[in-house]
């Protein structure tokens, strides 16, 4: 893959996600933004912009929480509590009540909306702590990172990149080159399908070109009581990234510990 190729690549996403994007007015003062990412209910994201002097703010009305909580998965654990904050916190996104939302102005706004967008899917994702789905005492990141340190591999753990686009990207580990590998950016799918499949691979390859040639994108696939359908697999193969199911882990670790 060459240069061209890529910001082919880049360009054909921004085209899609800049046609797919549908803007309405409302009866207030807010404009209402519906986003072609997904929430788990396969419903598009929606965003709501009101300008407020020379800044815009930027909210979910407090879907993506709400939603959680009438889902099962209610945040009053210091647990829970702490992985939000943590995971708001990441993106820039402040909570107001069980909204969220920031403040941009017209030259960031671009990156304060991705960032929103971005920190609501993260939320989202929050969902897999409730019960039948997974045990907040074994979420899938704390897993692999439990096993990383127990297989003695060395790593940077949630790592910002800033893309050519000019968008930050947050990576779940980071590990360094070393004498016989090249660095290796690391990322969990605790729910591998094939959007958040799409959406991290436009993360990586606007990330990749800020990294040095040998850095290669690992993604580890949760596949516990659950199959990895081939779109998500092909999808990857389609752009030499690696990925590796999460229950052959012993056999594949050299490739990250060496």
């Amino acid at each position: 893959m060459n240069t061209t190729d890529l910001e082919g690549l880049i360009n054909n996403y921004l085209r899609w996600l800049k046609d797919k994007t549908v803007i309405k007015r409302l009866e207030s003062d807010y404009m209402e933004i519906t986003t072609p990412y997904l929430d788990r209910h396969n419903d598009c994201l929606q965003l709501y912009v009101r300008k407020n002097g020379a800044e815009y703010e930027l909210t979910d009305d407090g879907y993506i929480i709400t939603d959680l909580i009438s889902s099962g998965c209610s945040l009053d654990s210091p647990k829970r509590k702490n992985l939000l904050n943590v995971t708001l916190a990441g993106f820039g996104i402040k909570r107001n009540g069980d909204a969220l939302c920031v403040k941009a102005t017209a030259d960031n706004f671009p990156a304060r909306k991705h960032n929103i967008i971005q920190a609501m899917l993260a939320v989202n994702d929050l969902f897999y702590m409730a019960a039948p789905y997974v045990d907040v005492e074994s979420l899938f990141f704390e897993d692999v990172t439990k096993w990383l340190d127990l297989s003695e591999v060395r790593y940077t753990p949630r790592v910002k990149f800033m893309g050519k686009s000019g968008f930050d990207h947050f990576f779940d580990f980071v590990i360094p080159k070393s004498r016989t590998r090249g660095e290796r950016v690391v990322q969990t799918l605790s729910n591998p399908k094939k959007d958040s499949a799409e959406a991290l691979l436009f993360r990586w390859q606007d990330t990749r070109e800020t990294r040095n040639n040998e850095s290669q994108l690992f993604v580890i696939m949760n596949d516990a009581d659950k199959s990895i359908a081939d779109n998500v697999t092909d999808a990857f193969d389609n752009y030499q990234v690696k990925h590796r199911t999460w229950s052959k882990r012993q056999t594949w670790i050299m490739e990250l510990a060496a």
